[in-house]
C-alpha cells in the first residue's frame, strides 16, 4: 500500500458512509487486525454472518483472508463471498469463461438497499498520516468516490471517448481521451457491470443514429475489449498467485538477479536516468498517479532490458504510484513486459522512438523535465541518443 492508494480510499469511504446514511445506516469502520476486530464485534452480539465481494488481491490479503475464514468456522459464522466481476472462483476451466464473463456483466446492476440502523460507534475513517503512510506525495492524484466515478464514465462516453482509440498512446492526449475510470475500478467506486452496461447502451446508441461516427464505434470496441482483459489477467493471478513473486516461465529463473545495479534502479524511480522521455514519463507519474498503458509498457521494459533489473524490484516501485493498482493486471503486466511468461512475445520499447512518436515536438519532456526546457524542440529528441550516463 502506499498513500496514494488509502488518500484515494479514505476519500472513498467518507462518501460511502454519506451515502449509506440515507439508505438508513452509516457507514461503521474498525481499525486494527481484522480477527481482532471480528472478535471484539462477536463479543457485543453484532456479528451473524459475514459478507464480502471475493478478491483476488496480494499475498498478504490472501493470508489475511485465510485468516479470516479460520475464525469463521471456528465460531459457526458462514462467510457469504459474492463474485465481484467476471473472476470465477473456484477456478473453473478456460472453456467458456467469455461467455461467463458476457453472462455475469449483464444482469442488472443492483438498486440501493434499505439498512435497519444499529446502535454502534462509527468509528472515525483513518488518514494515511494515521496509519503511518507516509512514503510521498500526489499532488495531482485523481479524487475518490463513486461521484467522481460516475461523471467520468459519463464525461468519457458523451465527448471524451471519441478519439480515444487513436490518443490513447501519447501521454499528450492520453490523459483526456482514455476513460480514467482505471483506479475506480480498482478500489471499487464504481462496478465493472455498470461499466459495462453503460458503454453497451452507448454502441447500441450510436448504431442507431446516423451521427454516429465510425471513429467513436471503434473506441467503443477498443474499450469493451479493455473491460473483457482486465478480468481476464485478474482470473491468471487467481489461478497462479505465484507470479507476483516467481518467473511465470522457470527458465528465466537466475536470468536477471534480484538486488543488482541497484543504482539503476534508484535513477529510474526518480525520474534521472538521463532519457529525456523515460525520465519525463517517470516524472509524471509521480504526480499524477497514473500514466497510460503504453508508457508504463515502456518504463517497465526500459527497466528490465535497457537498465537489467529483476521485474520484481520496479514492479513493486509501479505498484506504489499506481493509484489504480490492481494486483492481477499489474504482476502479470510486469512480467509481461520484462520477457519472463515464455507465452508473449519480447517487447523492447526504443524510448527514444517512443518519443519522437508520442512527443514529437518534445512538449511532453520540456514540461516534465524542467533541466531541458530551454531546449529547441527540433532538438529536444536527439537527446534520447545520449548515453545513460548524461547528467542534465
Amino acid at each position: 500500500m502506499s498513500f496514494r492508494h488509502w488518500d484515494f480510499i479514505a476519500e472513498a469511504l467518507m462518501e460511502l458512509r454519506e451515502n449509506l446514511k440515507r439508505c438508513g445506516q452509516p457507514l461503521v469502520v474498525r481499525t486494527g487486525d481484522v480477527v481482532d476486530i471480528l472478535d471484539e464485534l462477536r463479543a457485543r452480539g453484532c456479528i451473524s454472518g459475514l459478507w464480502s465481494h471475493q478478491e483476488t488481491g496480494n499475498n498478504w490479503t490472501y493470508r489475511r483472508d485465510l485468516r479470516v475464514r479460520a475464525w469463521c468456522r471456528k465460531h459457526n459464522i458462514k462467510w457469504h463471498e459474492i463474485q465481484n466481476h467476471g473472476v470465477s472462483r473456484p477456478t473453473l476451466s478456460r472453456n467458456g469463461w467469455s461467455q461467463r464473463w458476457v453472462k455475469h456483466m449483464g444482469d442488472e446492476v443492483a438498486t440501493q438497499p434499505k439498512l435497519r440502523p444499529v446502535d454502534i460507534d462509527l468509528g472515525a475513517i483513518p488518514t494515511s498520516s494515521t496509519l503511518a503512510i507516509t512514503d510521498g506525495f500526489c499532488p495531482a492524484r485523481q479524487s475518490g468516490g463513486s461521484l467522481a466515478a460516475k461523471n467520468l464514465l459519463k464525461s468519457f462516453l458523451s465527448g471524451r471517448g471519441e478519439t480515444c482509440r487513436i490518443s490513447m498512446s501519447s501521454p499528450l492526449s492520453a490523459e483526456i481521451a482514455c476513460s480514467r475510470l482505471s483506479p475506480h475500478i480498482s478500489w471499487g467506486t464504481i462496478s465493472m457491470r455498470e461499466v459495462n452496461s453503460a458503454a453497451k447502451s452507448r454502441q447500441i446508441a450510436l448504431k442507431n443514429s446516423p451521427l454516429g461516427s465510425m471513429v467513436w464505434r471503434q473506441s467503443l470496441k477498443s474499450f469493451n475489449s479493455r473491460l473483457h482483459w482486465h478480468c481476464h489477467f485478474i482470473q491468471k493471478l487467481e489461478d497462479e498467485p505465484q507470479i507476483e513473486f516467481k518467473n511465470l516461465h522457470s527458465a528465466y529463473d537466475g536470468v536477471r538477479k534480484v538486488g543488482e545495479n541497484g543504482y539503476a534502479l534508484k535513477a529510474w524511480a526518480a525520474g534521472e536516468t538521463g532519457l529525456p522521455f523515460v525520465d519525463a514519463c517517470m516524472r509524471y507519474l509521480r504526480e499524477n498517479g497514473w500514466l497510460n498503458f503504453r508508457m508504463r509498457a515502456m518504463l517497465m521494459a526500459f527497466a528490465s532490458y535497457h537498465l537489467w533489473l529483476h521485474w520484481r524490484e520496479p514492479g513493486i516501485e509501479l505498484a506504489r504510484l499506481f493509484t489504480d493498482y490492481e494486483p492481477g493486471i499489474h504482476w502479470n503486466q510486469v512480467q509481461m513486459q520484462s520477457g519472463t511468461t515464455g507465452i508473449n512475445a519480447i517487447r523492447i520499447y526504443n524510448p527514444v522512438k517512443q518519443g519522437k512518436d508520442h512527443d514529437p515536438t518534445g512538449v511532453f519532456i520540456r514540461k516534465w523535465v524542467p533541466e531541458l526546457s530551454a531546449i529547441p524542440k527540433f532538438f529536444c529528441m536527439s537527446l534520447g541518443r545520449q548515453k545513460i550516463r548524461l547528467k542534465y
